[in-house]
């Protein structure tokens, strides 16, 4: 069973990490979250679950208005082949999440280190990060120092990449 959004907090809570959560409507999309704009200060999150031929699977976590080059991106993250989306199957598998809640805190999720998690160096520039707390009817924001604590906390790698134009 993937952990609940109360166990997510749990696990931050035991870290000694404060966040902040705001509910809201379920929203599926960087342009249904763009209406909260002006409420919750600092980077807000677009993440792509991704898997090249050999089934290695990468979660790229960049800012909202990030442009990715999905034709190139394999070059820059390690994959084996070009990549493409992976399916909701392994998304719920692996990070424990629907598609339109796809969020870093769903490494919590991936006990085996299936994932390989990289965040965007210009997101990373931002002392506050924003993302979904494994539902998308939330928005958790988190200080970035903190946000790279918790991925540590999980085993898996923080890598910080430039992976945006």
């Amino acid at each position: 069973m993937p952990k609940t959004e109360a166990e997510l907090f749990a696990f931050l809570d035991q870290l000694g990490i404060a966040v902040s959560t705001k509910r809201h409507p379920p929203l599926f999309t960087v342009a249904d979250s763009q209406s909260l704009r002006g409420e919750i200060l600092g980077g807000h999150t677009k993440n792509l679950f991704l898997k090249d031929k050999k089934d290695n699977f990468f979660l790229v976590t960049v800012g909202e208005d990030a442009v990715v080059d999905l034709k190139q991106i394999h070059s820059l993250i390690g994959a084996a082949s070009r990549v493409s989306f992976g399916k909701p199957e392994m998304l719920m598998e692996l990070l424990g999440v629907i598609p339109g809640a796809v969020t870093v805190f769903g490494v919590i999720n991936d006990t085996k280190q299936r994932v390989k998690l990289i965040l965007d160096e210009a997101l990373m520039r931002h002392d506050v990060i924003n993302a979904h707390p494994l539902t998308n009817e939330a928005t958790t924001s988190i200080g970035t120092a903190d946000l790279v604590r918790f991925v540590e906390a999980t085993g898996h790698d923080a890598a910080i990449l430039k992976v945006s134009a």
